[in-house]
């Protein structure tokens, strides 16, 4: 089965972004932040910290994209899903930190309606949310679009931020793929 996960974004307005868009910062990713030539997923891994990390290297190590289809899409404020590995600089996390990510946020919702419409065409694929489901704060955009192939990882449920990182570097160190169930329904089942 094909698959592809979308990653909830890290906060681009917090210090650790401060510390990338920092003038004069001389460490490697601050300076490829400042040049354009960081990728998005190694920039919000830095801002967000081991949830961030373990869900980008789940989802690099478990993702089956389609043909052309980045396995690892990260659902940003303002542009919709981006491909993990789309190089960005100061303009864009500028950018990201201006957007709420909240559901009644037409500058967040809308970008992202747009991605997962496109994506939506593709039918014969699972998506696998590496986020909260118990807000709405994507839900409420995904699941009219996505409905019932809108999965997520049933071990996250009663889990915080730091434990679910962890959840997920241990599954990629064993190569052992978590179970999902449908954000909306009844039962997690194994991949």
């Amino acid at each position: 089965m094909k698959r592809i996960f979308l990653l909830s974004p890290a906060h681009s307005g917090g210090k650790r972004a401060a510390l990338l868009t920092r003038p004069g910062a001389t460490f490697e990713l601050a300076r490829q932040v400042q040049i354009g030539a960081a990728s998005l997923g190694e920039v919000f891994a830095f801002c967000s910290g081991l949830y961030f990390r373990g869900k980008l290297a789940y989802a690099s190590h478990f993702a089956e994209p389609p043909e052309g289809i980045s396995g690892a899409q990260i659902i940003t404020p303002s542009r919709g899903l981006v491909a993990a590995e789309t190089l960005v600089g100061l303009r864009d996390l500028f950018e990201f930190a201006e957007v709420p990510v909240h559901p009644k946020e037409l500058r967040f919702t809308d970008p992202l309606k747009r991605s997962v419409q496109a994506l939506s065409a593709l039918d014969s694929y699972e998506v696998i949310l590496l986020g909260s489901v118990a807000t709405g704060k994507y839900t409420e955009t995904l699941l009219p679009i996505l409905g019932q192939r809108l999965l997520f990882p049933a071990d996250f449920a009663g889990r915080g931020d730091m434990s679910r990182g962890a959840l997920l570097l241990r599954s990629v160190a064993a190569g052992k793929e978590l179970s999902y169930g449908p954000v909306i329904g009844d039962r997690p089942r194994r991949s």
